[in-house]
């Protein structure tokens, strides 16, 4: 093979993958890579607060939708919602027990002194 032909195959394959990254990158633009649909205006409502393993089969997952956080135990046998609480987990609990009347917080039949 001569100089200018391994020239020439550099070049070429040079091309090839710039027009790869263009490609990507106007794919990325318009928002047809990752599966995702993106916009500025839509708000996220679903999102993976955190995530433990467990063990090699089992993992637990906090996911957050709108208000509430449900913490699911994802394993190779299925899937088990294990709690389900608004969001803000005891902050905001502990926030709403607080902002209570001290009557809402006295057990029943107790004495009011």
């Amino acid at each position: 093979m001569d100089l200018d032909q391994y020239i020439r195959f550099l070049m070429a394959l040079v091309f090839v993958v710039a027009l790869i990254m263009v490609v990507a990158w106007v794919m990325r633009r318009v928002g047809m890579a990752g599966g995702t649909v993106r916009g500025r205006a839509r708000q996220r409502r679903l999102s993976v607060v955190e995530a433990l393993p467990i063990d090699a089969k089992r993992r637990l997952v906090l996911v957050r939708r709108d208000d509430r956080e449900h913490l699911i135990l994802l394993s190779a046998n299925g899937d088990l919602l294990v709690d389900s609480t608004p969001a803000g987990g005891f902050d905001s609990a502990l926030a709403g027990v607080e902002a209570a009347p001290a009557d809402a917080l006295r057990p029943a039949g107790s004495d009011p002194r």
